[in-house]
């Protein structure tokens, strides 16, 4: 959506994007905690309700592109050719296994999930149980995570639209490898100042590094880029599902989550070594876009080339693709 209907402040409107996702789930956390209290079935149907009542919400409403409502991405000049029919494999053809950069995408989104997903939105309230802190004050910090991931996410985005992705990407990874390894430190039975810098800074960092994903994403990979974000968020995944289970094994064969964090937080700066290594510039040949003043048109290879190109390469003939 970022993409169809922005032609401008992409990153700021994909963090505000994210920023809305993580904020409803922690907004209605305390909501559906307080339901499952009495009965979890009661908390599934209300959930159930409620992506009941937003579909045909969203249905009626929304629309796939700016030029079915009759107007222009916002900051474009002129309107998007019409995109071309995707096939039903297309989303499996298109995912750029011989990419070097994609693996490096994809290996610090892995990291990006065990080390959100996987550890601290799992096994943080545990952890700090074993420090003597209370259930209820724990959770109560985990959702300080939540509001703050607003400020973040919407700042990475702004912060997209200005700086090097990579470099962002870099930035986030090691200041949350950090903030993890020194965490078993600032744990106590009491809310410390320590704790409370934790969690503010793990919020900022915490879904901040989506937006310069997806704009890595768009540029080296052109048109397909939201298919390689899509199996990028599969890594993501899979690293939130191992490092939740594995966190959960560390404590049943050690009897502590002490070496869990800076095992992680060693995880997260490897992630920003891996950040460094993406390429700077675009390696996919759709994903290279024309340069300033020249106007994109398709070539008859099926690639997409500049008005300027075309002209130099057809000189003397009808320049019919100048309007």
């Amino acid at each position: 959506m970022a993409d169809r209907w922005f032609a401008a402040r992409r990153g700021l409107v994909a963090g505000v994007l994210t920023a809305a996702t993580v904020f409803g789930q922690f907004a209605l956390l305390p909501v559906f905690s307080l339901l499952v209290d009495v009965d979890w079935r009661a908390a599934t149907g209300a959930l159930v309700a409620a992506a009941l009542l937003v579909a045909p919400l969203a249905w009626a409403v929304l629309r796939d592109r700016p030029a079915d409502v009759g107007v222009l991405p916002y900051g474009a000049a002129h309107p998007e050719p019409p995109p071309a029919p995707a096939p039903v494999g297309g989303a499996v053809r298109a995912l750029p296994l011989r990419s070097g950069w994609f693996w490096l995408l994809a290996g610090t989104f892995a990291i990006c999930g065990a080390s959100t997903n996987g550890i601290m939105w799992t096994h943080f309230t545990p952890a700090a149980q074993e420090h003597g802190m209370p259930t209820g004050v724990a959770s109560s910090l985990l959702a300080v995570v939540g509001v703050v991931n607003v400020f973040g996410t919407v700042g990475s985005g702004w912060l997209t639209d200005r700086f090097d992705p990579r470099l962002l990407l870099t930035c986030y990874y090691a200041l949350r490898g950090v903030s993890l390894a020194l965490l078993p430190g600032l744990f106590g039975p009491r809310v410390r100042p320590g704790v409370l810098a934790f969690v503010v800074v793990f919020g900022l960092l915490d879904v901040a590094t989506v937006p310069p994903t997806i704009a890595l994403c768009r540029r080296l990979h052109g048109a397909d880029g939201p298919i390689a974000f899509g199996w990028i968020s599969l890594a993501h995944q899979l690293g939130a599902g191992s490092l939740a289970y594995l966190g959960g094994l560390t404590r049943d064969l050690t009897g502590t989550y002490s070496l869990l964090w800076p095992t992680t937080g060693a995880l997260c700066l490897a992630a920003a070594l891996l950040a460094l290594r993406i390429p700077r510039s675009p390696v996919h040949p759709r994903s290279r876009p024309p340069r300033a003043g020249h106007i994109a048109v398709p070539s008859p290879t099926g690639r997409w080339t500049s008005t300027r190109a075309w002209r130099t390469r057809h000189a003397g003939g009808t320049d019919h693709h100048d309007t």
